[in-house]
């Protein structure tokens, strides 16, 4: 793994930690061609890279998520999964397992419905990622990925929910 002028090629022999950052889809192993892509200039190898990625993300199988890879030594130390707000509401509302593969280019609709205590577990954990000051915002937040899913929250819509958060008929 010799770079220019006989130099070892960045990344690829020393002792230091390297952090990348990729989206991927949980349970599941991401292609060799985009591994390979990603891990050459650490010299990892792209097949047990995506061995270790698929069984650091089983937690939320079928649900794209962002991971940190920790890389030291052409290896990979440690996976840390790095859940959006709509990957969290969509393992909260605890759908049941589908085929990726069999509903080529399909857009998946999710539905159901979350409790408000949901909602602010869901913030609680979103909070350290949050811009917002109060614990309010973060609630708020998390009722715009809601929209967005296209689930309701207590049966109501989360723009409705939200207007009563702002009203204070919710305890947050």
């Amino acid at each position: 793994m010799a770079g220019p002028k006989g130099k070892p090629a960045a990344g690829a022999g020393s002792d230091e930690m390297k952090f990348i950052t990729m989206k991927v889809v949980g349970g599941e192993p991401p292609s060799n061609a985009v591994l390979s892509a990603k891990l050459a200039p650490f010299g990892c190898n792209p097949k047990k890279a995506g061995e270790t990625i698929s069984k650091g993300t089983q937690e939320y199988t079928n649900i794209r998520i962002y991971v940190k890879l920790s890389i030291q030594s052409r290896e990979i130390k440690n996976v840390e999964v790095i859940p959006t707000c709509s990957a969290y509401i969509i393992k909260a509302l605890k759908e049941p397992k589908r085929q990726r593969k069999k509903e080529k280019g399909a857009v998946f609709k999710h539905t159901g419905n979350l409790t408000f205590e949901e909602i602010k577990k869901i913030a609680q954990n979103m909070r350290p990622k949050s811009l917002s000051r109060e614990m309010k915002g973060t609630v708020k937040e998390v009722l715009g990925s809601c929209v967005a899913v296209g689930i309701t929250v207590d049966g109501k819509s989360p723009k409705d929910v939200q207007k009563d958060v702002d009203a204070g008929k919710y305890k947050i």
